[in-house]
């Protein structure tokens, strides 16, 4: 894109903004003044740059199938991590093989925007970020690093669950149920009747949004001053439908251990307002909480168009992205 057209916020989609805003500086980059252009051409176009990529890759354990390189903020300018370095950047540049696929780093980025700032969801800090020929990525905080370069001790609820490629096979994220993640916040977290609600409204915020990828590696604890595990922030956010053809849920088993659905889900294919109300019972959210916590999701929520309208995605893609929430909102109040 022409980098001079900037209208909106790359970070915060805030309008009139022809770079980062002071808002989003500030949560994203500590205050620094850092330029929403890299110093790097995409790598498919330069090969020093591609070998400095591909070394990188070497220093980042963050698990997933799309490309994942560490970035570090030097004095105001980010710059991929060398050996030995803690990263505290990730920077998701263009996958392949995807409908679509020049679009997902906006798609992440608007996704996660939404969250945050319609529905108050604890997500990663997060932006766009370009290449010098205009390319975007999307880059994410780490929010497992602490300012000492230590890291918050974290756990996703794939090892939580026991479940690794080696003793469940190469589906072995998508073998469960949202119920059974929900049990799992109940053992593992002390402060489970507040967590419980964040993960409720996640899970129907995912569905909501067309998130079609929220399996176990997808949720995770996190550690806290204190000592104690929470839920962590949300990350990994995107209407996977904008380019893939999957169903409403990652996990195999969707909302239930038992496969159970509404007279509603099993008249249109997909879950209504009933079928939230009992998994939000099933795992533990007080009955009085439920219709509170429901309510934001099946308002029509019109700053959810604005934030699309500003984003990075093309028009036609907006237009689909808004008409997936107003079906799926559609569902949901049945």
């Amino acid at each position: 894109m022409n980098l001079d057209d900037l209208k909106y916020c790359p970070g915060t989609l805030a309008e009139g903004f022809h770079t980062y805003s002071p808002g989003c500086l500030r949560k994203l980059f500590n205050g620094k003044k850092v330029n929403h252009i890299l110093q790097y051409d995409p790598p498919q176009l330069n090969a020093e740059v591609a070998e400095q990529f591909l070394e990188n890759r070497k220093y980042i354990s963050i698990s997933g199938v799309q490309e994942k390189l560490s970035l570090i903020l030097d004095k105001n300018i980010l710059r991929l991590t060398k050996e030995n370095e803690q990263g505290t950047y990730i920077l998701k540049p263009i996958p392949r093989d995807l409908k679509n696929v020049e679009l997902v780093p906006a798609n992440e980025h608007l996704t996660m925007q939404i969250a945050k700032q319609v529905y108050g969801i604890n997500v990663a800090e997060n932006a766009l970020i370009f290449f010098k020929n205009g390319l975007p990525a999307y880059i994410t905080k780490r929010f497992d690093v602490r300012k000492t370069d230590e890291k918050w001790g974290k756990e996703d609820f794939a090892s939580l669950a026991g479940k690794t490629k080696d003793n469940w096979g190469p589906n072995f994220k998508y073998e469960y149920s949202y119920e059974e993640i929900g049990l799992l916040i109940r053992k593992y977290v002390p402060a489970w009747r507040v967590e419980i609600e964040k993960y409720f409204s996640l899970v129907v915020f995912n569905f909501l949004f067309s998130n079609g990828d929220a399996h176990l590696k997808n949720f995770a604890l996190l550690e806290c001053s204190k000592g104690d595990y929470l839920l962590s922030p949300a990350y990994d956010l995107i209407n996977t439908r904008l380019h893939v053809n999957d169903s409403d849920f990652a996990l195999d088993k969707g909302l239930f251990s038992d496969n159970f659905k509404s007279a509603e889900y099993k008249k249109c294919d997909h879950p209504s307002k009933s079928d939230f109300f009992e998994f939000a019972k099933r795992i533990g959210v007080l009955e009085g909480r439920i219709e509170k916590l429901l309510a934001p999701f099946m308002a029509k929520q019109d700053f959810v168009q604005t934030l699309i309208n500003r984003s990075f995605l093309d028009d036609p893609n907006k237009r689909e992205y808004l008409l997936m929430y107003n079906t799926k909102r559609h569902f949901l109040t049945k």
